[in-house]
């Protein structure tokens, strides 16, 4: 394929994963390569682009390309104008496309899941976060960068919470809950005070602490009053972030899209997912929520195409093939 017919490099580059796409033309997805983590914060920006350098070589070389018209590059930890400002620099520096965009990751989830550049999303995995966006450019966002930007939930920041009142229960500070047989049990210990001890000296490491949030969930579905007020809450904070977004954006009295993703929201959690549907019908009630499951590299694609102003049916060729497979 020649060079100049490769209007789009998609990248999707989160914490734990990076997705690249070339975007032909006429909406072909001519190449394609994965990746690591991307996480300039700890690596630094350069090394973080180095991973991302990887899969984008592979795209490449599937596509015949050695460069392409624009790149649309949705990633995480690009919270702060200044910091989009050094990742669009670092990005230019590579020479993958004539023009670059960097957007913050949580907009490639929002695009992947509407028709048009319009909708709030919701997205909460490891972290939470929110975003939302109208055609004429207006866009709201947090810096979601966690308890110092006022963020409180994700998977990391439920399996803490669980910890904490699960310790508590156990040594008597805390009013009961079964977390403090089931944490535990995940890892085949008996007590809280054996799983603090482990987690403190590293016999279970740290990034397994994640696996205690599914753990949350079932102990909330059997019941449990601590595990069904974390959930409770977490539901609060995901509505809270939609409805101050749609503020934001003047489209809390428009019928608009607020799309739910990441793996806890994906998980569609019967009580969580509940909680959601029917706090947003009482605080937006216009708010269409839908749970988007789409790899997010189709909304950095998306908007690729948005930006290059490509024609209605190769953005439908783009959805439908990561839709359709």
């Amino acid at each position: 394929m020649a060079g100049p017919a490769a209007r789009v490099l998609a990248i999707d580059a989160g914490n734990s994963k990076t997705d690249v796409a070339v975007i032909a033309a006429d909406g072909q997805v001519v190449g394609a390569g994965r990746g690591g983590g991307f996480q300039p914060p700890v690596v630094g920006v350069e090394a973080a682009v180095d991973r991302v350098a990887d899969a984008v070589r592979e795209a490449f070389a599937q596509a015949g390309v050695r460069s392409v018209a624009h790149v649309s590059a949705c990633l995480a930890n690009a919270d702060f104008p200044v910091e989009e400002e050094r990742l669009t620099a670092a990005l230019h520096a590579r020479a993958w496309g004539a023009t670059v965009d960097v957007r913050n990751d949580t907009f490639a989830i929002l695009r992947s899941g509407i028709a048009e550049p319009r909708g709030v999303a919701v997205v909460c995995g490891a972290g939470i976060n929110c975003v939302g966006m109208r055609p004429d450019g207006r866009t709201a966002r947090f810096p979601a960068i966690g308890r110092i930007s006022g963020d409180w939930g994700g998977g990391s920041g439920l399996a803490e919470e669980a910890l904490w009142y699960a310790a508590r229960a156990e040594d008597g500070r805390g009013e009961p809950t079964s977390l403090a047989r089931a944490l535990p049990a995940h890892f085949g210990l008996d007590s809280m005070y054996a799983l603090i001890e482990a987690l403190h000296l590293g016999r279970v490491e740290e990034v397994r602490r994640h696996e205690l949030t599914p753990v949350l969930f079932a102990t909330a579905a059997e019941g449990d009053p601590v595990a069904r007020a974390l959930v409770d809450r977490l539901a609060d904070e995901v509505v809270a972030m939609a409805t101050v977004a749609l503020t934001r954006l003047d489209l809390l009295g428009e019928e608009t899209p607020v799309l739910l993703g990441g793996g806890v929201l994906a998980a569609r959690h019967p009580q969580l997912d509940t909680r959601v549907r029917d706090l947003l019908s009482a605080r937006a009630p216009k708010a269409v929520p839908r749970v988007v499951t789409a790899r997010p590299v189709l909304g950095a694609a998306l908007l690729g195409l948005d930006r290059v102003g490509a024609p209605d049916e190769v953005h439908a060729r783009v959805r439908a093939y990561y839709e359709e497979g």
